[in-house]
C-alpha cells in the first residue's frame, strides 16, 4: 500500500537523511543494538534512532499497547509477528516523529545515536531457516555444470525448490566466517582437509511476520501479509564438500558452518512502491497450480531490487585498493515469489514463526556479469577472475572480504538501501582430528 509514507517531497528534521543513499526517511529499516539488553533501533540518514528512549520520550504514545510493547522487545520478533496494520501503524508514527517540523528535533541527544558508533546485532532470534533455489540462471549454469543435457530437473518450473538449513549458524553481518574442515572426493579415496573451494551466495533474506497455526497453510493471497520484511543474505558454500556430500539428500556440512545476514530490515512496507511483475513465464512453461497462482502477486509479487557482490582481498588492501564489484544482479531474476515460497512452504501445515528466515537461493543474471557465486563465475573453478590487485581466484582464499548490497529506486524521487551484508573468511582451525589426537 503505498500512502504518504513515500511521499518523496518529504524531508527529515535529521539532515543527514535528506537525499541519503540508503536511509532516507521514506525508509526506516528496523535493527537491533547489540549488547545485554537488546535495543530496537531505526536507521535514519547516518543515524539511528532508539525505539526505547522515543517510548520513554512519550512520542509514540498513539500506538496500540502490542505495538509498544514490541518495540521495547530486545529482538525484532515481536515486531515482526504483529498484524500488516500495527506494523503499517508503527511505521506512521515513526515517519512523523522524523518528519520536518516535529518537536522531538530538539530531544535529538536523547534519541539519536550516530550509525558509526553502532555495532548491530542479529535482528531477530532465528528459529527455522529455509533455502530456496528460486533464481533460474544460477539453476541454470550451476545445473550445467553437474548435468549439461539436464541443468533443470523436472520439477523446478512446477513448485519453488527449497531445503531446511540450519539456523544456529546464522550469523550477523561482520562477524568473520571460518573456513570448514569437511569430507572431500580424491582419486585415492575421500578425505579429510579443510575446504579448498569456499564460495559466496547472493540471496535476499526474506523475514517472517505473523505466523500459521500447525497444520493450516497459508494461502498465496495472505502470503504478503507473513513476510515482515528483506534482507541480504550471504549463503556460504564448500562446494568440494558439497559435492561430496549431497547425494542423495542434499546440502548438509556444505553449508551449514555459516551464513550471513545483514543486520537491517527492510520493511515490506517501505518496499511496496518497488514492486514489479512476477517473472515472466515462458509459453512452454507448464502452468501453475491453483495454490500457486494469483492475478494480484503476478502482478505485482515481484521485487525491483539492485543485487552487488564486492571482494576485497588482503593484496588489494594493502595496496589501498578499494573493493571490485564482482557482479550486478537483479532480483527480477527470481523464478518464483516470496508469496509462492511462503505459500509453498506452508502448504503441508508447516507452521511458520515471527522471526523464521526464509532465503531466495542465489540471484544470478542470465549472463555472467551478475554471476551470484563464484561457482558460475569461474565455470566450476576452470575460469579464474582477475582482480584489480593482478590476484586471481577461483575460489575465496583466506582473508578475502565479501560485501552485498542492494538498493531501490531513483525513478521515486528517492533511493532506498539495505545496508552491507559482510563478511571475512577466515582460516581454518587446525585439525582436532589427527591421528595423534
Amino acid at each position: 500500500m503505498i500512502d504518504h509514507t513515500h511521499d518523496a517531497s518529504r524531508a527529515s528534521w535529521v539532515a543527514s537523511a535528506n537525499g541519503h543513499p540508503q536511509f532516507p526517511l521514506q525508509n526506516l529499516p528496523m535493527g537491533v543494538l547489540d549488547g545485554a539488553d537488546g535495543r530496537i533501533v531505526v536507521a535514519i540518514g547516518d543515524c539511528v534512532l532508539d525505539a526505547r528512549a522515543a517510548l520513554d520520550a512519550g512520542l509514540l504514545d498513539t500506538l496500540a499497547p502490542p505495538a509498544r510493547q514490541a518495540l521495547r522487545a530486545p529482538s525484532l520478533n515481536a515486531w515482526m509477528g504483529l498484524p500488516p496494520r500495527e506494523r503499517r501503524a508503527i511505521r506512521h508514527a515513526l515517519f512523523e516523529l522524523l518528519a520536518d517540523g516535529h518537536p522531538a528535533a530538539v530531544q535529538a541527544d536523547r534519541l539519536l545515536h550516530a550509525m558509526a558508533d553502532c555495532r548491530l546485532a542479529l535482528p531477530a532470534i532465528v528459529g527455522g531457516y529455509t533455502d530456496f533455489y528460486c533464481g533460474i540462471h544460477h539453476a541454470v549454469k550451476a545445473g550445467t555444470l553437474f548435468r549439461p543435457d539436464n541443468p533443470l530437473l523436472p520439477n523446478y518450473k512446477h513448485l519453488p525448490i527449497a531445503y531446511h538449513g540450519r539456523h544456529s549458524s546464522i550469523t550477523v553481518s561482520g562477524e568473520a566466517v571460518r573456513r570448514p574442515w569437511g569430507q572431500v572426493a580424491g582419486d585415492d579415496g575421500p578425505r579429510l582437509q579443510p575446504s579448498a573451494r569456499v564460495d559466496f551466495e547472493l540471496e535476499l533474506a526474506i523475514w517472517a511476520g505473523p505466523g500459521n497455526a500447525l497444520g493450516e497453510p497459508v494461502p498465496i493471497a495472505d502470503a504478503p501479509g507473513h513476510i515482515a520484511g528483506y534482507g541480504l543474505f550471504n549463503d556460504w558454500s564448500a562446494r568440494d564438500i558439497q559435492a561430496w556430500e549431497y547425494k542423495p539428500l542434499g546440502p548438509f556440512q556444505g553449508k551449514n558452518f555459516a551464513s550471513t545476514v545483514s543486520p537491517w530490515v527492510v520493511t515490506s512496507e517501505a518496499l511496496a512502491p518497488f514492486r514489479r511483475a512476477a517473472m515472466p513465464r515462458d509459453a512452454s512453461d507448464p502452468p501453475l497450480l491453483d495454490y500457486l497462482h494469483d492475478t494480484q502477486d503476478q502482478r505485482l509479487g515481484g521485487l525491483d531490487i539492485e543485487l552487488e557482490v564486492w571482494i576485497s582481498t588482503p593484496a588489494m588492501r594493502t595496496q589501498g585498493l578499494p573493493p571490485h564489484r564482482l557482479a550486478l544482479s537483479h532480483a527480477q531474476h527470481l523464478y518464483w515469489t516470496p508469496a509462492q515460497m511462503l505459500a509453498q512452504h506452508t502448504l503441508g501445515g508447516c507452521n511458520l514463526r515471527p522471526g523464521d528466515l526464509l532465503a531466495s537461493g542465489t540471484i544470478s543474471t542470465p549472463d555472467h556479469s551478475g554471476d551470484g557465486s563464484l561457482l558460475e563465475r569461474t565455470s566450476g573453478g576452470r575460469k579464474p577472475v582477475t582482480l584489480p590487485s593482478g590476484e586471481q581466484r577461483t575460489f575465496l582464499c583466506d582473508g578475502d572480504e565479501i560485501t552485498l548490497r542492494a538498493h531501490c529506486g531513483g525513478a521515486q524521487g528517492y533511493r532506498i538501501g539495505f545496508g552491507d551484508c559482510r563478511a571475512r573468511l577466515a582460516p581454518a582451525h587446525p585439525s582436532p582430528y589427527s591421528r595423534d589426537h
